[in-house]
């Protein structure tokens, strides 16, 4: 963990404090931030492979986030609700509550 302001060598750094990927140009430079912030190195491999997965995840997330407004706004979750609770009370009446169900056998 390397805290913020101090000199480190070029490359990516993930600032922990403020959910931020830092870049650092050059051979060395000094870590950007307020002080204190604590920032850990990210391997170059990391940033190739991730990048694509946030992006790609982005790209699914936020279409998918705007429907479940509309469905709300539309109040479909209620009547999935409506639905949902009337299938568990048809589901409950085959229960008897209040009676032991650990040995079923009758006895002599």
């Amino acid at each position: 963990m390397i805290t913020s302001g101090s000199i480190v060598k070029g490359g990516f750094y993930f600032n922990r404090d403020q959910l931020d990927l830092v870049v650092v140009s050059g051979k060395e430079g000094v870590l950007p931030g307020a002080d204190g912030q604590r920032c850990y190195r990210v391997h170059l491999l990391a940033v190739l492979f991730l990048a694509p997965l946030f992006g790609g995840l982005f790209m699914v997330l936020v279409p998918l986030v705007g429907l479940i407004m509309l469905a709300r706004r539309l109040g479909l979750f209620s009547i999935i609700g409506r639905a949902a609770s009337g299938l568990l009370r048809v589901v409950a009446l085959a229960r008897r509550l209040g009676k032991a169900h650990v040995a079923d056998k009758e006895q002599d």
